[in-house]
């Protein structure tokens, strides 16, 4: 399989649904509207809404109700790098190898942008309840979706992380940071997909918990390559979380330590995945391509 050209077709499908639920770019309120979809078609992997669907695929899930979760997972994750680059936050000019939203349009368009598609992925998702109002297993769903995004989830993460820059933390901390911040949208984008696709608990607990493990490896590796790439390589600068005094598991543990825990976190999510029943050969190459990322 090539992995790559494999991922640039799923990209393709995923463009192609999100376009399909972007807004308008007209009336008064025309500047959100522009800032929103600036900020979503900027690029990027579109890795949550392709775990999403390939999980789905796995469990035999055909309907397009997947469709609007897949577009409004996109919506939050991209939601939360706008406000990630605000002056207030890691403050980056450039995402993506682009303009970051707010360096576009101003940091007040900057935080409307992101309120506003945050607001607008709960719209879309719940589009799906319109679709099949029959379909019990849309609103645990949602649920799942909206708790791994807040205060429990990714909001949460990010809440411990801000208030923990510039101070010695605890590994238990760092790692706590992490399954929230990164892992918690891994964990409602591959869940998501299962329940919908009618996976039995014990296999969505399964999922939950290799998602958990992804996203954690996910984190790490991304702290790897804010030491060691470049911005020309990566799209985004490196060295922010020296700038900006965050606490890392490559900076705290050693380029090599945070290494062989990347290796064995996607040795035991692999290991979930695999001893399901029925498998998705191109789900197992992505999550290995993913965690061992050069960009």
């Amino acid at each position: 399989m090539e992995i790559q050209k494999e991922i640039e077709k799923r990209i393709s499908e995923i463009e192609f649904i999100l376009k399909k639920y972007l807004p308008k770019e007209e009336g008064y309120q025309k500047t959100i509207l522009e800032a929103m979809n600036y900020s979503i078609l900027a690029g990027g992997k579109r890795l949550r809404p392709m775990l999403m669907l390939e999980t789905y695929r796995l469990f035999g899930g055909e309907s397009k109700v997947i469709e609007p979760f897949a577009a409004a997972i996109e919506m939050i994750h991209t939601y939360s790098l706008v406000h990630d680059d605000l002056p207030a936050m890691d403050n980056d000019e450039y995402r993506r190898g682009k303009k970051t939203t707010h360096a576009v349009y101003g940091e007040a368009m900057g935080i409307l942008a992101g309120d506003a598609l945050l607001n607008y992925a709960y719209e879309t998702a719940a589009e799906a309840f319109l679709m099949e109002p029959e379909n019990v297993q849309i609103g645990k769903a949602f649920f799942v979706f909206a708790k791994k995004a807040g205060v429990y989830g990714m909001v949460g993460g990010q809440t411990v992380d801000i208030e923990s820059e510039g101070s010695q933390i605890s590994k238990e901390k760092l790692e706590f940071i992490y399954r929230l911040k990164t892992s918690a949208l891994l964990e409602a984008s591959m869940l998501t997909g299962a329940i919908l696709a009618g996976a039995s608990e014990e296999d969505q607990q399964l999922i939950e918990q290799a998602a958990e493990e992804i996203g954690f490896a996910f984190q790490i590796r991304d702290d790897i390559l804010d030491i060691t790439s470049s911005l020309e390589v990566l799209g985004k600068p490196v060295g922010s979380d020296e700038k900006n005094q965050k606490a890392t598991y490559a900076v705290m543990e050693g380029i090599e330590a945070a290494e062989a825990k990347v290796q064995q976190l996607s040795i035991q999510a692999m290991e979930r995945i695999h001893s399901l029943p029925q498998q998705n050969l191109f789900l197992s190459e992505l999550l290995r391509y993913l965690i061992h990322r050069e960009k």
